[in-house]
């Protein structure tokens, strides 16, 4: 009678932390409006910042390329700026 008391009670106090949790997660989670206005502020929406992303994931992309195509270690390049180098420890 005890064991089942005390699942019981466990039980209980599990549910009861879980819509406390839901209650607040409710309360403090953001409108619809909101959550519109803060996608507006990220700066991932910035035509500037896209450009810039876009851009940089072109010159990664050649980068690899430029490093597939060769049989060189481009890891120990001392000099990123030239193609070629020697290891540097």
């Amino acid at each position: 009678m005890g064991a089942l008391r005390k699942a019981l009670l466990v039980g209980a106090l599990l549910g009861a932390g879980a819509g406390v949790g839901s209650a607040l997660f409710v309360l403090v989670s953001p409108g619809e409006q909101q959550k519109h206005a803060m996608l507006k502020e990220m700066p991932e929406q910035d035509p500037r910042r896209r450009e810039e992303a876009a851009l940089t994931k072109q010159l990664v992309l050649a980068t690899l390329q430029d490093a597939a195509a060769t049989q060189e270690n481009v890891a120990w390049r001392k000099n990123w700026t030239v193609g070629g180098g020697r290891r540097s420890a």
